[in-house]
Parts: structure tokens; sequence; C-alpha cells
């Protein structure tokens, strides 16, 4: 049996996953120092949000071409985040390991949905 085609962007798990990253990295930030709130709180919250809204945005483009760069976009945003929780580690704001493990599954879904349009265009 087919799978079934998604019809709005919050039906796939990889933005799901990916919103759920940013919930959990709004409530970790939270406790950081309030010198950072224009530092390190801002652009790793900034990252964040851009992993599931270029997400959303590309899932409506018509060309998988379009719908694959949005993804793309998604993806640097991830690694943007994955740097600045190696920081927020290494000064010692936070234990990000468990972040770190919830971004890795994002990045797997993220990559096989971006294969997935490439190979059904």
């Amino acid at each position: 049996m087919a799978k079934e085609k998604s019809k709005r962007f919050t039906d796939l798990t990889v933005w799901q996953k990916a919103h759920a990253f940013v919930l959990s990295i709004y409530r970790l930030s939270a406790s950081f120092p309030k010198t950072e709130i224009y530092g390190l709180t801002s652009q790793l919250r900034r990252a964040a949000v851009s992993i599931p809204a270029n997400i959303a945005e590309g899932f409506k483009k018509r060309s998988s071409a379009e719908k694959v760069r949005f993804m793309n976009i998604a993806q640097g945003s991830l690694e943007e985040c994955r740097y600045y929780l190696i920081l927020a580690n290494d000064l010692r704001y936070a234990n990000t390991e468990g972040l770190s493990n919830q971004l890795d599954e994002v990045g797997r879904l993220l990559s096989g949905y971006s294969r997935a349009i490439t190979r059904n265009s």
C-alpha cells in the first residue's frame, strides 16, 4: 500500500520533529545567562526556528528543485544549531547532549525527505 501524500507541512514527520526541537531549544536557552539574550540565545533560537520554517516554506513549492533548495537551507540552519549547541556546552551553559541527539534525528529525516523529493521528481 502506497503512503498517503501529506496535505500540509504539519503532516510531515520531519517538520514535527524539527518543531519539537525548536520547543526544546526555547526551554533550554531560557536558562542561558541574561548577558546572552542578544548573543547566543538569539542566534540559537533564530537558527532553530529556521529549520521547520524552511521545511514549511519549501513544502508548497511547485518544482522539486525549489523544494530541495529550501530543504538545503534547513540543513544549513541545522548545522548552525549544531555549532551553537557545542558552544553552549563548552561554555557550560547547559548539557546539550540530548538536544544534539534530537538534532541528529532531524538531520537524518531531512536528508531522507530531500532524497525522496529528488527521487520522485
